[in-house]
């Protein structure tokens, strides 16, 4: 392999996919809208950002052209059925004519748990047409499933930990929803995994099926026992108080209408109306050589704790410290 392409890989995860795809000994193509996005991975020596729209099919071929591989990380957790379906389902539909017209047949893709055509949330309805398409393609694909990603950066369980920081309690909607968190980094070693040994895969070569993985780590938790994780891990802990189903929707309808990307969406509600767990019947992590790791252990290590606590995570993860 000589060359692979990562779609969102200036993203929260595509980073780490980026930084660990330095193990294939390849170049890696990064799109991105705007180069300034890609400062995190530019110092990376083997990865090559490009300004380019990926949304555009024409420019997306082009780009296409003379990779061994892709990876498809682009995902949006909030938004409007037209949003979900051009971000999970129209940019796949132009990635396979795209790989097709260049020659391109291995596929990685990053779905999420509880994908499924007749699912709650548009989230995941998407997902799962996303998933259709490429399955009923003749591309040699994989699918990754992950439960909520934790890391540094991350939007939930900093998110939890921020916002008891700063309020006195936390009314919490579809808290007994259940979570299987797993460490970004675990995601995306499972990623390298998958693009570097093909033999773990098949094709699925129009017969709609394509081998999936869950991503999920070792624990199971409820929503109300993770902000309470996140509090507790940095120090400032909170009451959590579970809302009702009509006071939680009325919450996460408010949150739609403050400016900015909403903390709580109701189509989140919908999604969480599924677990986010293992299902236990299709293969996971350990399949792809990658024993989880707790959330207990690793976000201590980034809570509040900067740039430092980054280091400091990464180098007892590679056994330095």
């Amino acid at each position: 392999m000589n060359r692979i392409l990562v779609l969102g890989g200036t993203g929260f995860l595509g980073s780490d996919v980026c930084e660990k795809a330095g193990q294939l000994q390849c170049r890696v193509t990064v799109p991105t809208r705007r180069l300034e996005n890609a400062k995190k991975i530019q110092p990376l020596p083997w990865v090559d950002p490009i300004q380019v729209d990926i949304h555009d099919e024409a420019a997306l071929t082009r780009l296409m052209r003379g990779h061994d591989a892709v990876a498809n990380l682009v995902a949006t957790l909030h938004g409007s059925q037209a949003e979900f379906s051009k971000v999970h389902v129209e940019l796949v539909q132009k990635l396979v004519r795209a790989c097709t017209a260049a020659g391109v047949r291995r596929v990685v893709h990053v779905s999420a748990l509880g994908a499924a055509a007749d699912a709650k949330s548009m989230y995941q309805r998407s997902k799962a047409q996303g998933e259709a398409v490429l399955a009923a393609s003749t591309l040699d694909v994989s699918i990754i499933r992950p439960s909520l990603i934790f890391g540094p950066g991350d939007q939930s369980i900093n998110l939890f930990a921020r916002l008891q920081a700063r309020f006195p309690f936390i009314p919490l909607g579809a808290a007994d929803a259940r979570f299987q968190p797993v460490w970004v980094e675990d995601v995306a070693q499972a990623i390298v995994n998958l693009l570097r040994d093909r033999t773990q895969v098949g094709a699925a070569g129009g017969q709609g099926e394509a081998p999936i993985y869950e991503a999920c780590g070792p624990d199971v938790y409820t929503l109300k026992q993770l902000v309470q994780a996140a509090g507790r891990l940095s120090g400032n802990e909170r009451p959590v108080f579970a809302l009702p189903g009509p006071l939680a929707r009325l919450q996460a309808r408010l949150m739609e209408l403050a400016p900015g990307r909403p903390l709580l969406s109701r189509d989140n509600l919908d999604s969480m109306a599924s677990h986010n767990v293992a299902s236990g019947v299709l293969p996971g992590l350990k399949e792809l050589g990658i024993t989880p790791s707790a959330l207990t252990v690793i976000a201590p290590n980034y809570l509040d704790s900067g740039e430092a606590g980054l280091l400091l995570m990464r180098r007892r993860a590679a056994g330095r410290f």
